[in-house]
């Protein structure tokens, strides 16, 4: 592929499952590429909470190629995820004004609690369909239904496991791969990180670092898309015969289920 780099860089692909992201290397220079990434991604940069975006260029097969700083450094550890400064740049993402801005300018999909239900509807084995704990779970996400106004959404990332954190070596920390940025609850967000790396017995402490009083209707909110986020990683390991970690996923769900407030 033709990237239209000046003479002298060298291109290669790295990680990801979608085949657009490169690192480009000329001498000492190092830069992070990716073809047609949102332009909601310089608002990321701008606000610090990506690599910093270099320029953005539209090449001869019709792409448009991104340029990042390549920072060295490491994604978060399950535990480390538990941090108070993951608390506190996930407040930041929830509560910038100019993201909430750019991601309206570019389109950005609004995602409710019924969509997230369709999501999981949609092509369901009747295996699924007649398992005892995944009916009474969907029972009680039906009619416990977060309802939140149109006002009260925030810019949300919708997949912060910690592989999408970045550390660098100055100790920095981002998170990347935005493609699934959208308008939703921030706690469909928050229900990621509390459910898969919090212990239940310190929530409230990490939600206070957030900036959020975890009251009752808060936490039964964020359990809501636990449960919910958690039916869909049992329907995805399904479908992808991937039987071992769709009892594990459906052991974590009875667990925090059996567990609720």
């Amino acid at each position: 592929m033709d990237f239209d780099l000046d003479a002298g860089w060298q291109v290669r692909p790295v990680g990801g499952n979608t085949g657009a992201a490169f690192v480009g290397t000329r001498a000492q220079e190092k830069i992070f590429l990716k073809r047609n990434t949102s332009p909601f991604l310089a608002a990321l940069s701008m606000e610090g909470i990506t690599p910093r975006l270099i320029w953005t260029k539209r090449i001869s097969s019709g792409d448009v190629l991104t340029a990042q700083e390549w920072l060295n450094g490491r994604t978060l550890t399950n535990r480390e995820m538990q941090s108070p400064m993951v608390a506190k740049l996930l407040n930041k993402v929830h509560h910038s004004g100019l993201l909430k801005k750019m991601l309206r300018q570019v389109g950005g999909q609004t995602v409710s609690s019924d969509h997230f239900l369709q999501q999981y509807y949609l092509n369901l084995s009747s295996d699924l369909r007649q398992h005892p704990l995944l009916k009474q779970v969907l029972r009680y996400l039906i009619q416990n239904k977060p309802i939140v106004k149109q006002n009260q959404l925030e810019v949300c990332h919708g997949d912060l496991n910690h592989k999408n954190w970045l550390l660098s070596d100055e100790k920095r920390l981002y998170i990347v791969d935005w493609d699934d940025a959208m308008f939703a609850d921030a706690a469909f967000d928050l229900s990621t990180i509390l459910c898969q790396y919090v212990p239940r017995a310190n929530w409230d402490d990490w939600l206070l670092a957030y900036g959020l009083k975890p009251t009752e209707a808060i936490v039964q909110r964020i359990e809501w898309y636990g449960y919910l986020n958690l039916l869909l990683i049992v329907k995805q390991f399904y479908q992808q015969q991937r039987y071992h970690e769709m009892n594990q996923a459906i052991i974590q769900l009875q667990t925090l289920f059996i567990n609720k407030k």
